[in-house]
């Protein structure tokens, strides 16, 4: 798995210690992704599908993309699409990911980057392979994370964040046997480089077989853990977890996953995305590419949509 890594892990600064007065984060459940096709057919696992949309809030909808080896001419995208109310973050673990939108972001993504994209008022946007990946075939994985926008924000203006791999911050377990990758929010005094309008927390984790993280959460965020690949156990009690499974913790002040001993060969480690955000606690219209607050403003957005009002799809060169 080429996203961002270090040989050893002991030269990073470590997770902050855990308070002996600090409550681990019970898990409330363990659900399964179920699988799925998306865009043009390319597969995907729906990670939040059986969980309560108010234990999610602020995230909507959650698709692990891949792990999938494609052969020469089968790598696929999406079509050019519209957006309106939330914001998505896409994160590449392997391949390549090519971005264009109709308010001017876009860029390639690969190994450990990340594409932030907050749809605002709307717009569209496409996602695509390169052409050298669809004529040559390869390995891609990485994940999509609609993450929802209060009722003041859903109409700012688009924006776009390139976060190279390079820009995450990097913190190692107390035990120097995991690396996290902090793509957004703190943890203790380390910051990740998204910028966000919905307060959350988003870490990539890499635990080798046998490490351990506690990781220090804030009360007022909701706790999720995906499995990407691996097996382990989480919260304190230790409940059995694997590939495209989503714990949801409830409240407390840590969360821990410990991976197993032994892992597949396939995947000799376990990875981990972890989650969190203050709720925004308003309610939520989502039909296809928009997330509102109510009907009415949905019918709005599919009529601005078919009036070109979130944007015209640019003519080739």
């Amino acid at each position: 798995m080429p996203a961002v890594t270090v040989d050893d892990f002991l030269t990073l600064s470590r997770l902050p210690s855990i308070p002996v007065e600090a409550v681990p984060r019970p898990v409330r459940s363990i659900t399964t992704a179920p699988s799925g096709f998306e865009g043009e057919g390319f597969p995907v696992y729906r990670a939040f599908q059986g969980v309560d949309q108010a234990d999610l809030d602020p995230f909507v909808h959650l698709d692990q993309m891949g792990e999938v080896e494609y052969a020469p001419g089968e790598p696929k995208g999406t079509p050019w699409h519209p957006h309106r109310g939330f914001e998505t973050v896409t994160y590449m673990i392997d391949g390549t990911m090519e971005h264009q939108d109709t308010h001017g972001g876009g860029g390639v993504i690969s190994n450990g980057d990340t594409q932030w994209m907050t749809a605002g008022s709307g717009l569209l946007h496409i996602e695509t392979p390169p052409e050298q990946l669809v004529m040559s075939g390869g390995l891609f994985h990485g994940f999509q994370l609609w993450v929802n926008l209060p009722s003041a924000d859903k109409f700012i203006d688009p924006q776009y964040q390139d976060l190279r791999g390079g820009d995450v911050a990097l913190l190692a377990s107390r035990d120097g046997g995991a690396i996290i990758r902090l793509i957004a929010g703190d943890i203790g005094d380390v910051k990740g480089p998204g910028s966000t309008h919905t307060p959350i927390t988003m870490a990539h984790c890499t635990l080798r077989p046998g490490s351990r993280i506690e990781v220090p959460w804030r009360p007022d965020f909701n706790a999720l853990a995906y499995v990407l690949n691996g097996k382990g156990k989480v919260g304190i009690e230790g409940r059995p977890i694997g590939s495209a499974q989503l714990a949801l913790f409830g409240p407390g002040d840590s969360v821990v996953v410990t991976a197993d001993e032994t892992q597949e060969s396939r995947s000799p480690d376990m990875d981990v995305l972890l989650l969190g955000g203050r709720p925004i606690r308003e309610p939520v219209a989502w039909s296809g590419p928009f997330v509102m607050n109510t009907h009415d403003e949905l019918v709005t957005a599919y009529a601005d949509y078919e009036a070109g009002r979130l944007g015209v799809i640019p003519t080739k060169s």
